[in-house]
């Protein structure tokens, strides 16, 4: 049991929806981007998704790219993400933490020393949205022996056929892709949402968290009605971007925490 499998099964327990926030790690720099993660369980988030800057974040839409631009320009490196990750778990034993980016500086790093300093900086799992499922035993599989959850995207497009394919080594929760295209680029609709998550939850035992285009509380509200949860990513990075003080940040952010868990 990780403690994204701890943390699904307490919410289950106390009837309630997950609320994950994504941050990009050192945006837009070391020491605001730590108070921010440090403020986001207290705001009310569950599990946390932290950005690992990367140069050709193709998943990713303008404002997230330019968080890794400014994030990379800032200094930002892998050594400092599992920094902040291990600067959390100093005071924060229980909240997980999902490293979500691309494989190109994990694969830079080498697998076997990244799973071994991941582990001990505190990550509990990996979303690398660039390793499809044929490519397992290049790192789902090494990250399951070590502990880690491997968290798989689905999309509108996965359709019947896809589909065991992507759920086969998947683990910790299915993240939901609510709409084609880049992150940021469209609100997410519960109608169009509700029977995608039902196909899903058909096929898997896991949570399906539902992400891209949530941006206000009654949006995470809809959304993880019909869900497990939601994600916020664009909407939170925003927020960073226009300046907004961490108080500031953590305020926005427990607005849709507590939209989620009304669902």
């Amino acid at each position: 049991m990780t403690r994204i499998d701890d943390t699904f099964a307490r919410l289950k327990a106390e009837g309630k929806k997950a609320f994950v926030a994504y941050v990009m790690a050192g945006d837009p720099d070391y020491e605001t981007s730590l108070a921010v993660v440090k403020a986001l369980p207290k705001a009310g988030v569950d599990i946390i998704e932290l950005g690992l800057p990367f140069t050709d974040p193709m998943a990713d839409g303008p404002t997230i790219q330019l968080a890794g631009q400014r994030a990379l320009e800032a200094g930002m490196t892998l050594d400092k993400t599992l920094a902040i990750a291990r600067a959390l778990r100093v005071e924060d034993d229980t909240t997980p933490i999902v490293m979500m980016g691309y494989y190109n500086p994990i694969y830079s790093r080498g697998v076997d020393t990244f799973l071994v300093q991941a582990k001990e900086a505190g990550i509990d799992g990996l979303i690398i949205v660039d390793l499809p499922p044929e490519e397992d035993d290049e790192l789902c599989i090494p990250a399951q022996k070590a502990g880690l959850n491997f968290i798989r995207l689905a999309t509108p497009t996965t359709d019947d056929a896809r589909l065991p394919k992507v759920l086969q080594n998947t683990s910790g929760f299915v993240y939901y892709v609510s709409i084609t295209g880049i992150t940021g680029a469209a609100a997410a609709e519960a109608g169009d949402v509700a029977p995608e998550v039902a196909r899903i939850k058909a096929a898997t035992d896991l949570p399906v968290i539902v992400g891209f285009g949530i941006r206000t509380p009654d949006a995470a509200e809809q959304i993880a009605a019909v869900a497990d949860g939601c994600v916020v990513g664009s909407a939170i990075v925003s927020e960073i971007a226009a300046g907004k003080s961490v108080d500031e940040v953590a305020d926005f952010v427990k607005g849709l925490a507590d939209g989620a868990h009304r669902a």
